[in-house]
């Protein structure tokens, strides 16, 4: 299935074991490879989330990979939509495919009845972006890395199948991914639809807009408010009793 893709994923690669699909891909970028490869990894050993955090996944339990994009074209401060268009192309695939009602929380998270079931990662090196992804499939309730995590099994997924499951998401990220590209060009870096449908897409998939959350900011401050939208270069603006404030980065608490 995999060996059929073609398009945009011109190599895709499985490995049994590694420490990071992220870091793997990361020096394959700096020494030149292509955009279109694809590493997928049956366990993680040493993987990273967002501010350095660390995770590992049991063998063949979640479904781990990382993808190289090389998106030139795209002004370097539109360029912070790539982790969240690949958010939605794994929560439309889970919804569809896997039949659960996956919801995106800013910035990385996914979503299932208010539990993570994928995280997903975008580092750059150069011109290039790695972004890489997590998803829970049939990861046991003991093997989970925090209390507030699922999988797709105890979610009760009608598909946990990690090779079509893959197959989905690659296929729904090229698209999404060329008509973002296409639609964010030099001349119009501020795109008014955030590239071919891509902003009215995440705002109907988003578990945080429209919300009162609590966002804890780099330094320890925090900012209480509503989650109010999604600005043109992906950050979120929360609307406060002072006003609007856009937040680059952060850890999310939705309130209830």
């Amino acid at each position: 299935m995999l060996a059929a893709l073609g398009g945009r994923w011109h190599d895709v690669r499985v490995v049994t074991e590694t420490g990071s699909t992220n870091a793997d891909l990361l020096a394959e970028a700096r020494n030149g490879a292509p955009e279109g490869l694809v590493l997928a990894a049956e366990s993680q050993t040493a993987g990273r989330g967002r501010l350095g955090r660390r995770w590992a996944s049991p063998p063949r339990a979640a479904l781990t990979f990382s993808v190289l994009l090389r998106p030139r074209e795209v002004p370097p401060g539109s360029r912070g939509w790539v982790p969240l268009l690949a958010g939605v192309a794994v929560a439309a695939v889970l919804s569809a495919e896997a039949g659960v009602a996956a919801r995106l929380k800013w910035p990385n998270d996914v979503l299932v009845d208010g539990a993570k079931v994928a995280g997903i990662l975008a580092e750059q090196a150069g011109d290039a972006i790695v972004v890489g992804t997590g998803i829970n499939v049939s990861t046991r309730r003991d093997e989970l890395p925090a209390s507030g995590a699922t999988s797709l099994v105890l979610a009760g997924a009608a598909c946990a199948d990690r090779e079509y499951l893959l197959a989905c998401v690659l296929a729904g990220l090229e698209r999404r991914y060329l008509a973002w590209t296409g639609a964010v060009t030099q001349q119009d870096s501020v795109c008014k639809d955030r590239g071919g449908g891509l902003r009215a897409e995440y705002l109907r998939l988003s578990g945080t807009i429209g919300h009162p959350v609590r966002v804890l900011l780099p330094g320890g401050k925090e900012l209480a408010g509503t989650a109010q939208d999604v600005d043109e270069v992906g950050r979120l603006v929360i609307r406060t009793a002072s006003g609007l404030i856009p937040v680059s980065a952060g850890d999310v608490v939705h309130l209830r």
